[in-house]
């Protein structure tokens, strides 16, 4: 993988770039992430738990944002596992880098790109997970194919449903390889269908 890509640096040779949102957008989505009250309503730990994960694993947080999720995320895999906090804006690299150092976890790689083409290795997570993304840049289905792509064999896709029928987003993740298991609270968990041979 593109070490500059890890790192939080901009590539130009990314050619699945998609603009992020306004500076001020993210900026209004830190403020609301960053407020101890919303950990009351929306507590990180117990969504990341819903969602399976594990002490050792390798994680994916597709569309990281200001790491609401990425510091809980990092503390469950513990020093075994690792967190790829993946977003498209360089705003939200920067907040994870700088909550990384404030909270001295060592296990969280920040990339900067589009979560439609990760560029980490095949088969190499065990589990992603998609949580309040009202918009998703590049297109869901690129973004769920581009999961299979990543995920071991037996990985999860954890799902959290914001909007829209949940009937058409597990045909639609189901349609790029996926099998429904169950849905957790709002959280709807998938594995990689296994392919014949």
């Amino acid at each position: 993988m593109d070490k500059d890509m890890v790192e939080g640096k901009y590539s130009s040779k990314n050619e699945d770039v998609v603009k992020p949102e306004p500076d001020w957008v993210f900026k209004l989505i830190s403020i609301i992430h960053d407020n101890p009250l919303l950990s009351i309503f929306r507590n990180p730990y117990k969504l990341l738990k819903a969602a399976g994960l594990k002490t050792g694993q390798k994680v994916l947080e597709v569309g990281c944002g200001p790491g609401f999720f990425t510091i809980p995320a990092a503390k469950i895999v513990g020093d075994e596992g690792v967190v790829y906090a993946i977003d498209i804006h360089p705003l939200a690299i920067k907040k994870v880098k700088e909550k990384v150092k404030k909270y001295r976890v060592t296990n969280v790689k920040p990339i900067l790109a589009n979560a439609s083409n990760t560029k980490l290795p095949s088969q190499s997570i065990d589990l992603a997970f998609i949580f309040g993304l009202h918009y998703v840049a590049g297109g869901l289905e690129n973004v769920i194919s581009e999961m299979y792509r990543v995920l071991r064999t037996d990985g999860i896709l954890a799902f959290e449903k914001t909007r829209g029928s949940e009937k058409e987003i597990i045909k639609l993740i189901e349609e790029k390889g996926f099998v429904y298991l169950e849905k957790r609270g709002r959280i709807l968990i998938f594995t990689r269908r296994k392919m014949k041979v």
